[in-house]
């Protein structure tokens, strides 16, 4: 099983995609022609040190993302089966899926950077060496209520986002042994309530844009399952203000792979190896066996926060989907019941589509189809 996996803030260092604006000459200059810079100026030498402002930053890693994956495609690389991206990498792994073309995924990821760029106010850090309750107790024991976990990199490596004071007054709790605490330099506090205006404002201007649906699953950060067919938009603004749920959905990953008996080959496309680093360390700290379900229901995730009570269709339609992925491996041959589909092979588990749908993809089609017609050969 190959994934294909983008990096996002964090990744960025000057010189950055040299060979590849030589190689991708015209989409180089189409991205400078839309940001109204030069990028390969900021990337490779960032005279005036912008690199680091995540208004230039994260159209920076966008292109240098998606570069380094057409890089790949055009070397002769073969298709993914999964496709994920840390934060704004995100954004390339629903351009690899197809959801939008690259001038598209542009746009949206400047005008992303320029309303984060636009909360100013907040700070984040990394906590090492701490799991999810622990940190959570410590917060709550403190009374730091401006502070909420933000990104969760690996089941021991934790990035907290909030209030300034009150994440410098969580320095001293969290660097006690064996814990560690590392300040990160960030205009503000991504991935928490502080960016609800950034997200709204998002909101608004992802109507203005036509989303496909994915022709390969993305995992989503909001959820760390694949996006269904629909609420993409939905998702991506989500995103802003919601924890990075990096580690379970490589867990999520992991567990396909472990119930299928295959390997799973994590590629990671973009500047760095920082994704790389992080999917070794979740390897080594989840247990064969204990890695997250690999059911897709999408629980509560995207549109429904709320985790409301699914419905009687909704339950049948999750039953089938547990059923399915308890007898049948990815890679199986079905047959249709309809006509023109009599050889396929899924390139996925079954999955909840638009939260009542039974469905898996196949091997060769872009298309999801209905487990109801569906038979194993």
């Amino acid at each position: 099983m190959k994934v294909f996996m983008f990096p996002g803030q964090g990744s960025q260092a000057k010189g950055m995609g040299r060979e590849l604006f030589d190689r991708f000459v015209h989409l180089a200059d189409e991205a400078s022609e839309v940001l109204g810079y030069s990028l390969r100026s900021l990337c490779v030498d960032d005279p005036r040190g912008e690199l680091k402002q995540t208004r230039f930053t994260q159209p920076a890693l966008y292109v240098v993302n998606a570069l380094s994956y057409y890089a790949r495609i055009e070397d002769g690389a073969s298709a993914p089966n999964f496709l994920i991206g840390h934060s704004l990498g995100e954004f390339n792994a629903l351009l690899a899926a197809g959801c939008f073309d690259f001038v598209t995924g542009l746009k949206l990821v400047q005008y992303r950077g320029e309303l984060m760029a636009r909360v100013s106010n907040g700070a984040m850090a990394a906590i090492v060496n701490a799991d999810k309750p622990t940190i959570e107790r410590i917060l709550a024991e403190n009374q730091l209520t401006k502070v909420s976990l933000a990104n969760y990199n690996t089941p021991s490596q934790i990035v907290i986002s909030g209030a300034a004071d009150e994440i410098a007054k969580a320095q001293a709790l969290f660097s006690q042994n064996p814990m560690r605490y590392y300040p990160l330099n960030t205009s503000g506090a991504f991935h928490s309530s502080f960016m609800r205006p950034a997200r709204e404002e998002f909101a608004r201007f992802l109507k203005s844009f036509r989303l496909n649906a994915p022709q390969v699953p993305v995992i989503s950060n909001v959820s760390a399952r694949p996006y269904e067919l629909s609420g993409i938009d939905e998702c991506l603004a989500n995103q802003i203000d919601s924890s990075v749920r990096w580690s379970e959905g490589v867990q999520y990953l992991l567990g396909i792979a472990e119930r299928c008996g295959e390997s799973v080959e994590f590629e990671e496309l973009g500047h760095g190896d920082v994704l790389s680093r992080l999917v070794d360390a979740i390897r080594q700290q989840t247990p064969q066996g204990v890695a997250a379900p690999a059911i897709a229901t999408e629980r509560g995730a995207i549109g429904d926060a709320s985790g409301r009570t699914a419905s009687t269709e909704s339950r049948t339609a999750e039953d089938k989907v547990a059923e399915w992925n308890r007898r049948y491996a990815v890679g199986t041959r079905v047959t249709s019941r309809l006509p023109d589909y009599r050889d396929l092979t899924t390139r996925t588990e079954a999955m909840l589509l638009f939260k009542h749908r039974a469905a898996v993809y196949m091997n060769g089609y872009h298309g999801y189809f209905d487990l109801d017609d569906l038979t194993a050969a």
